[in-house]
């Protein structure tokens, strides 16, 4: 059943600025940067655009062909992998100007249909990328998606950070919501580990997971945070570089405090992003 429950006003703004700053991104690129690799195998940075035109694309309902040897691509793991690459190959031939535009004008309908939903719309049942859960859950995914791919163009070309606050707290409340998953899934911290991350830059907050017959976020720890197994001090943007898998990430950068091979368990499985 759908859990999570967002405020369709502020979330909508949310995603709406962030389209507005990877359009301002994506003009400011010189040629040779739009055409250069990004730091996602496979991709140009120009790619990235296509991708973020794609899924909005999608969401409205649009379709395009994909090439039979879409499958085979070494960086094409899975069938959402598959989906993201028949839309970057659908745009690969358009010339940057037409891709530009391209991503205006899809940012301009997907803003109106948002505009017209109402809050019950943002709380209906959907299937999302990270399972069913509601509309609103989609669009914070949404705005983590993007915000990740701002991140992306940055590190490819200028090396430039984010610097609105507002896209951020909604993309690291995303990244808050799966941490427990990579703590208990995916790290395999056993029974009764207490974990915290103490996230800093854009947006920055305590996240407290604690591990019983699975991991949860808890608001504190009984014997507080002192009693905690392992804390993390990582920056929201080298989170989000973590959590994408991409190659600028660092986790030498991550200082740690407590049960040191926990730490590392973490943080080399904390690439969750399909």
């Amino acid at each position: 059943m759908p859990t999570t429950i967002l405020p369709k006003a502020e979330l909508t703004e949310a995603l709406v600025a962030e389209w507005a700053t990877i359009a301002e991104v994506a003009a400011g690129l010189g040629d040779e940067q739009w055409s250069a690799p990004s730091v996602l195998p496979g991709w140009t940075n120009a790619d990235v655009v296509a991708h973020i035109i794609g899924t909005e694309s999608m969401l409205d309902g649009r379709d395009v062909a994909a090439s039979p040897t879409i499958s085979a691509l070494e960086h094409v793991r899975n069938p959402i992998g598959e989906l993201n690459e028949k839309w970057v190959e659908h745009f690969r031939p358009k010339s940057r100007s037409e891709v530009l535009a391209a991503l205006d004008e899809i940012v301009g309908v997907r803003t109106v249909a948002l505009n017209a939903m109402t809050q019950n719309d943002f709380e209906a049942e959907a299937l999302t990328p990270a399972g069913p859960d509601t509309y609103g859950r989609f669009m914070r995914i949404r705005v983590f998606d993007c915000w990740m791919h701002e991140i992306d163009l940055r590190d490819a070309t200028d090396g430039t950070l984010p610097t609105d606050p507002v896209p951020a707290a909604w993309a690291l409340d995303e990244i808050t919501a799966s941490l427990p998953f990579v703590v208990g899934k995916r790290a395999g911290a056993p029974k009764g580990s207490k974990v915290v991350f103490d996230i800093t830059g854009l947006s920055p907050r305590v996240v407290r997971i604690a591990v019983a017959d699975r991991a949860g976020l808890v608001e504190e720890f009984d014997g507080g945070d002192a009693s905690a197994d392992v804390r993390l001090r990582i920056d929201a943007v080298n989170l989000a570089r973590c959590a994408g898998g991409r190659r600028d990430a660092d986790p030498s950068a991550v200082e740690v405090d407590g049960d040191s091979a926990l730490a590392q368990a973490i943080l080399t499985r904390m690439n969750y992003v399909i």
